[in-house]
């Protein structure tokens, strides 16, 4: 399926830490609370359970934000009137912002794409993050995540409203955890490459908590 999207890049009078998605997210959030998806809540406050078409992501220093289908109005709101922003008690005067638009797809692929992790893949829940801490070997923990990044892309096109015509087939390359924080909470996320038969745009989230930058992906170049 083709997906249009907006990429806005937002480079602030400092240097901006990758904690510092969840801030901008939340002053954003409240900055355009009118349009439900700048912040993925109702007007009666219940969370919207989709794939989030708004994602805040700080990248080498530089805040970025993703906007496709009704995040695309957010997205150019962001671009044409913010000038400062507040992170926490921390004004920041915004020197320069660069709006990308370009159409891109979301489907099975005939042969493995190859992505790298730019931010933690937050893959684990309560519930599987016992399971993998269990296993003994790598080969194991690595099946499990295969089946987990998998599930994840699955729920995204459900969410998008795409039906996965064929198996999807991952093969992680490289993986390490690391550790970083949710909402001030230690956890557990993954840093490294993977392929799958399945385009996925450059700069969307896998996993949990993609709309505060986590799980972000980028197609490897060519070598």
């Amino acid at each position: 399926m083709e997906i249009n999207i907006l990429k806005l890049n937002v480079i602030a009078d400092s240097f901006l830490n990758r904690n510092d998605a969840e801030k901008i997210r939340g002053y954003l959030g409240n900055l355009f609370w009118d349009n439900p998806y700048a912040h993925q809540h109702n007007k009666d406050g219940s969370l919207i359970y989709k794939y989030p078409c708004v994602q805040y992501k700080v990248i080498d220093g530089v805040c970025f934000l993703i906007g496709f289908n009704e995040g695309l109005e957010v997205v150019k709101k962001t671009f044409h009137d913010l000038k400062e922003i507040n992170l926490d008690g921390r004004w920041q005067e915004i020197l320069s912002k660069g709006l990308e638009s370009y159409t891109t797809y979301f489907s099975v692929t005939l042969e493995q794409m190859h992505y790298s992790f730019l931010t933690p893949w937050l893959a684990l829940n309560e519930k599987n993050y016992e399971k993998y801490q269990k296993l003994g070997t790598w080969a194991k923990k690595k099946e499990l995540l295969e089946s987990i990044l998998i599930g994840n892309i699955i729920s995204m096109s459900k969410s998008l409203g795409y039906t996965v015509p064929e198996p999807i087939k991952a093969d992680i390359k490289n993986m390490k955890e690391v550790q970083t924080k949710l909402k001030a909470t230690p956890m557990l996320g993954f840093l490294g490459t993977f392929s799958v038969n399945f385009e996925i745009p450059d700069y969307w989230g896998i996993g949990k908590s993609v709309s505060r930058g986590f799980g972000t992906v980028v197609k490897e170049k060519c070598k």
